[in-house]
């Protein structure tokens, strides 16, 4: 018994350990962003007095609202297109023979060793040349470029771990390729889906350099760049920091709690229809 009871108590406080590990920067950034004395805090784990002063400073003044609407246009078109083209393209590359497979699978993998810095310059030069620079549709077109390869490279896992007995039975059913793919396929890989839109979705929300140098009125920034807003040369207003690193957070938990639900739901689904 005492040494169940040991055990017990050690994954109690090793869940607590990690929960105040994890949640306390959490804390602390909500907790400074409605403190009064946000600059002169110090150490202290209370706010002194609360106010939300610094949340409409954010909103009003800083023109907040105007980047979260941008960076919610643009993580959610990246989202969109690249789920699809990933799922279609990992369909392709799964189930399908073809001219130059390998070829294409060992271009992906590279396409993602190429560190970000290095295409700055190149896909600028692209952008102008298209007029794609200022445009919400070009970062779009940045961001999928980054999100694509990860997305077909882990959806094709998915796809490759469904047997074709399944996709064999649908069509004896006299259930066509579309049918097929929506019904029966599409619900199997959902997992994998749920996991690249969360990794298409994060990759767009928090990217910076590429924001910083595309977009070049205010009018278009995205909450990364509009953070950097509230910092000087030599000082910081952290109170505003900390309002606008909780307003940036909130869709991420938002869009992260959704996806959990929907994932949910493809595995029920992808159980019913095997």
């Amino acid at each position: 018994m005492s040494r169940k009871v040991l055990g017990r108590t050690g994954k109690v406080l090793g869940i607590v350990a990690l929960l105040v590990f994890s949640l306390f920067p959490a804390y602390w950034m909500f907790t400074t962003a409605i403190d009064a004395d946000a600059a002169t805090r110090g150490a202290s784990l209370l706010p002194t007095d609360l106010t939300w002063a610094h949340f409409d400073r954010v909103l009003d003044q800083g023109g907040f609202g105007t980047y979260i609407k941008n960076s919610v246009l643009v993580a959610t078109g990246t989202v969109l297109i690249s789920a699809l083209v990933a799922l279609l393209a990992a369909v392709a590359v799964a189930r399908f023979t073809f001219s130059f497979r390998k070829a294409v699978l060992v271009m992906i993998l590279i396409v993602q060793m190429v560190p970000l810095e290095a295409l700055v310059i190149p896909l600028f030069l692209q952008a102008r040349n298209l007029q794609l620079l200022n445009s919400l549709i070009g970062l779009v077109i940045v961001y999928l470029a980054f999100s694509l390869p990860f997305a077909i490279w882990t959806l094709r896992g998915f796809v490759a771990a469904v047997p074709k007995e399944v996709e064999e039975a649908a069509y004896m059913d006299g259930a066509s390729w579309g049918r097929m793919f929506w019904s029966v396929l599409l619900p199997l890989v959902a997992p994998g889906l749920v996991a690249t839109s969360v990794f298409a979705f994060i990759t767009a929300w928090n990217e910076f350099i590429f924001a910083l140098t595309f977009m070049q009125d205010s009018d278009r920034y995205t909450v990364a760049i509009g953070l950097q807003k509230f910092f000087g040369q030599n000082t910081a207003d952290w109170g505003a920091v900390m309002a606008a690193s909780t307003l940036i957070t909130l869709p991420v938990v938002v869009f992260f709690t959704l996806v959990q639900r929907n994932l949910s739901s493809g595995l029920a689904a992808g159980a019913v229809k095997g």
